[in-house]
């Protein structure tokens, strides 16, 4: 049994600690962007829906209990679509795709929304409280190692200079910065409605605000190769990796609908894609990066494509160095890799980004009538995850 994507949208990427959704729940950031998923499919109703899976890395605080049954009952007008929460940190959102496909393909379900909602304004990376396990961190220190130890240790292995690491980064701005000025992205973002409440020191008074949350808040028009290139090293002394040639710390959600054919024809819905495998694997905890490396030919495989069947990659591009390091390895064409800009210009709202990849990527292949894609990405601990995408 095929199961397909009709529907896919995503919110607008805010920039963590002092973007549009710095205030904004995430269960509340991912219920209106599923609203909006929703009113696009009129043909579906909520109790329609089987279920709803969320991926989250961080799920804890304002993204604990069962965060996504949260989201659930924030999103439909019913209390009768049971949601259950992902965890595979970078990959959580696809993650959850993949599952609810794996569930239609075996009849367990036939209407399944699936993606991922993330603040790293509220939850800061790692958590609140992190709590490593004694003998294991004295016998592999790697295994605990932020990821930014993990970016120098693939630029040092992979022997991936500075140079090319702000080369890299420079040009995901200008790609991002050109997808949004051609409007590219506008019809996949459903615009967020934020409102904040504040003290206002010339009045004494409190004051609300309203505004709309509708284009991705990272990429820099005035950034420079240049400006990047006077950057300071932040993760190790005498290392490359910088704020600019790293992933930017995001907010936002993602979702898509993944349906069975006879949910497909029952209700009069035409098919947008369908994930035609998926794989996840594991890799050193040191060098987590090089993920792809391993999970895209394991999921090209399981698909029975190569490499040269591929139009289009959307890579996590958790840093230049991990990403070039991916390129180099694996032989990819750098013109179909984020043709529209990646992490370090867009942002990278941790288990929101598999679904927003997603998204992003569907439309994109759309856009130039092209037949497959894949998204991947690294994962923290070392391991790495791969989706592929046939457009119907």
């Amino acid at each position: 049994m095929n199961a397909y994507i009709v529907a896919g949208f995503r919110s607008a990427v805010g920039k963590a600690n002092r973007g549009g959704f710095r205030f904004t729940r995430p269960d509340v950031l991912g219920a209106e962007v599923i609203k909006h998923l929703m009113a696009s499919v009129p043909n579906v109703s909520a109790e329609q829906v089987d279920d709803l899976i969320v991926g989250n890395a961080m799920p804890e605080a304002e993204q604990g209990l069962n965060f996504a049954r949260f989201v659930s009952l924030m999103s439909f007008d019913t209390d009768k679509v049971s949601a259950m929460t992902v965890n595979r940190y970078c990959a959580s959102g696809l993650e959850t795709i993949a599952i609810a496909a794996s569930k239609i393909h075996s009849g367990l379900a036939d209407c399944i929304i699936a993606g991922g909602s993330e603040s790293m304004s509220l939850i800061p990376m790692g958590g609140w409280r992190v709590v490593p396990d004694a003998d294991l961190a004295l016998a592999h220190p790697d295994y605990y190692w932020n990821m930014g130890l993990t970016a120098e240790q693939v630029a040092k292995e992979y022997k991936v200079n500075r140079e090319d690491q702000d080369l890299f980064s420079y040009h995901s701005h200008q790609k991002a910065i050109a997808a949004i000025e051609a409007g590219k992205f506008r019809n996949e973002i459903a615009p967020v409605t934020v409102k904040e409440t504040f003290f206002d020191a010339s009045s004494g008074k409190k004051k609300t605000k309203e505004f709309i949350v509708d284009t991705d808040e990272g990429p820099r028009a005035d950034t420079s190769i240049e400006a990047l290139a006077k950057l300071k090293p932040v993760f190790a002394a005498g290392g490359s990796v910088t704020a600019g040639n790293s992933s930017q710390t995001s907010d936002g959600a993602a979702f898509v609908m993944v349906v069975s054919e006879k949910f497909l024809k029952e209700n009069n819905l035409t098919p947008i894609a369908r994930m035609v495998s998926y794989a996840s694997v594991g890799v050193p905890p040191r060098i987590m990066g090089i993920g792809p490396v391993a999970a895209i030919p394991k999921a090209l495989k399981i698909a029975g494509l190569t490499q040269n069947d591929i139009d289009l990659f959307e890579l996590n591009e958790a840093f230049a160095s991990q990403s070039l390091a991916v390129v180099r390895e694996l032989g990819l064409n750098p013109e179909l890799i984020n043709v529209n800009g990646g992490a370090i210009a867009l942002g990278h709202p941790l288990g929101c980004t598999g679904g927003k990849l997603t998204v992003q990527l569907l439309n994109e292949l759309k856009r130039r009538d092209k037949k497959y894609g894949v998204v991947t990405m690294c994962v923290g601990t070392g391991q790495g995850a791969a989706g592929v995408f046939e457009m119907m």
